[in-house]
């Protein structure tokens, strides 16, 4: 049965850190490209970060450039969304997704929540002093 699993949110005050995990079962990384997506109280959900089938290439959301990086281990088959200088506005639940489609760009599918297949049951990030 194909499923991807997230873990690591919580509560971290403004400024810090934390590491999402995606745990992907059922497939290998190689052949799904894996997106981030977030969704705030009140608003939609939006993608954040996303990487290709093989990892090859990565898509961010304009508001964590530079703070926020997706990442691969293969052995694992797992996904990181490493996420540093985090902000009050960075507050959301986030969900992994997974799907294994073609001649689509990683930025279209980073664009668009109706492009991916499969989705985990969200962590909830809460940024506050």
């Amino acid at each position: 049965q194909l499923q991807v699993v997230e873990s690591g949110g919580g509560l971290v005050q403004p400024g810090g850190s934390l590491r999402l995990s995606c745990a992907a079962s059922g497939f290998t990384l190689d052949y799904y490209a894996i997106g981030w997506f977030r969704q705030a109280p009140g608003k939609e959900r939006e993608g954040v970060s996303c990487i290709s089938r093989g990892g090859g290439i990565t898509d961010y959301a304009d508001s964590v450039k530079a703070r926020f990086t997706i990442s691969t281990d293969n052995a694992k088959n797992t996904v990181y969304l490493h996420m540093n200088s985090l902000k009050p506005e960075d507050t959301a639940v986030y969900y992994c997704a997974a799907d294994p489609r073609r001649h689509t760009t990683i930025q279209t599918m980073c664009n668009s929540t109706r492009l991916w297949d499969y989705w985990g049951q969200g962590t909830q990030v809460t940024v506050s002093s």
